[in-house]
């Protein structure tokens, strides 16, 4: 906001309706801090876990009626009662997503939104927004339930004129001399950074697939055991593949750590840049993703 006066006024501005002031760093993170764990509770209110119980239980319930015989016999009293905690379910379901939607929705966070709204329409880059804050998956994507307010795009604002009229009086000169304007660079984006962006989604499945292989190469030798077949033991040739495909998700984890790292420095550095008055280009997914776990 130190870019523009115009938006820190119109902070200042949304502050008082909302009785927060949003030129505070500190008081901004921790009013951050509190909605998050706040909105976190709303989404684990009982009601919700019981409408996802009922709903459940409503759904699957005529499928047990050829299962038992006391249920068949009374066949419409069971639909009945499956229809009405399917209802119930959705109605509690409802209402536990309405509750938080109303508490991301109204408060502070509108305010906050207003205000990263305004800074996007005076040209200022949000390098990074947090999906919860517009009530969006973890993973970012979707529209959300509360997104970032859009507004025209404002002009830039105008310079003063460095040169006076010469018809002006001179003005007097400053008792302490004025800072020097200081150019802040945005740091360049190292080619770590690039490869982590690249691989960051990859992965995830190497644990589950190796640990299916040493299953279906054990149950093979145990049925070789078991019925005497000998083309069961053809099953041990899974074993290695699976250990071959433990190592390469092991190495491939320490790789991306290691990538991390260098990606975490990268961002770190730009809110730094940004905090000092840069404009710094918006983050990919990936790294704003990485950016609200270090958060």
């Amino acid at each position: 906001m130190r870019s523009d006066t115009r938006v820190r006024e119109a902070a200042r501005d949304i502050g008082a309706r909302y009785g927060v002031d949003y030129t505070d760093d500190a008081a901004v993170t921790a009013l951050l801090a509190e909605r998050r764990k706040s909105l976190e509770t709303e989404q684990r209110r009982p009601a919700a876990y019981l409408g996802l119980l009922t709903l459940m239980a409503g759904m699957f319930l005529p499928f047990g009626i050829p299962l038992s015989p006391a249920l068949d016999a009374h066949l419409f009293a069971v639909l009945g009662a499956a229809g009405a905690l399917t209802v119930v379910g959705a109605a509690l379901l409802v209402h536990a997503r309405a509750q938080w939607k109303q508490a991301l929705r109204n408060g502070p966070l509108a305010g906050y939104r207003e205000v990263l709204g305004i800074a996007r329409a005076h040209g200022i880059p949000l390098a990074h927004i947090p999906p919860w804050l517009e009530g969006r998956t973890t993973g970012g994507g979707g529209k959300g339930a509360a997104p970032i307010p859009t507004y025209p795009p404002v002009e830039p604002a105008p310079q003063a004129p460095s040169d006076a009229p010469p018809d002006s009086a001179p003005a007097p000169a400053p008792s302490t001399p004025a800072p020097a304007s200081v150019s802040v660079s945005v740091p360049p984006k190292p080619s770590a950074v690039s490869h982590y962006e690249h691989m960051a989604d990859a992965g995830g499945w190497h644990d589950e697939t190796g640990c299916l292989l040493f299953l279906a190469g054990a149950g093979g030798v145990t049925w070789a055991v078991t019925v005497g077949t000998a083309v069961g033991y053809a099953a041990l040739l899974l074993v290695p593949v699976a250990v071959w495909i433990w190592l390469a998700g092991r190495r491939q984890g320490r790789e991306k750590e290691e990538l991390r790292e260098e990606a975490l420095k990268y961002v770190t550095a730009l809110e730094a840049a940004q905090a000092a008055g840069a404009r710094v280009p918006e983050l990919s997914p990936q790294l704003r993703a990485l950016l609200d776990d270090h958060h």
